[in-house]
């Protein structure tokens, strides 16, 4: 039986792990075995994370929107988005949270556009 040597797979596929375990404290980063272990966890955690933080942008949005509606007209969140709704204004979340920090005014009158086009 012809003897296979592995030493330059073997050390490539350790390296891989190793250098994505860069940065971790202690025997984490630099014994395979556990960095092996804590390399999969890691990347477990960070494709949970891609998925939460969509969510997390989002409850961010409407909870500023809800703030600055409430602050300036006595309208909460969801009577807002109904009328932006029903208005056809193509406004998306994000937009409108931006538009309620740097741009007040513009908010306002878009909030004023609303309200008149729903009292119609």
């Amino acid at each position: 039986m012809v003897r296979i040597k592995r030493g330059n797979v073997a050390r490539k596929r350790r390296k891989k792990v190793l250098s994505l375990a860069k940065g971790f404290r202690g025997t984490h980063s630099r014994l395979f075995r556990v960095s092996n272990q804590q390399v999969m966890k890691a990347l477990r955690y960070s494709y949970i994370g891609r998925k939460q933080k969509k969510r997390q942008f989002r409850r961010l949005w409407i909870t500023r929107i809800n703030a600055s509606t409430r602050s300036t007209s006595n309208l909460t969140y969801s009577r807002f988005m109904n009328k932006v709704k029903t208005s056809n204004i193509a406004l998306n979340r994000k937009m409108l949270s931006q538009l309620s920090i740097l741009d007040p005014q513009t908010f306002s009158k878009i909030q004023t556009l609303v309200i008149e086009k729903t009292a119609n």
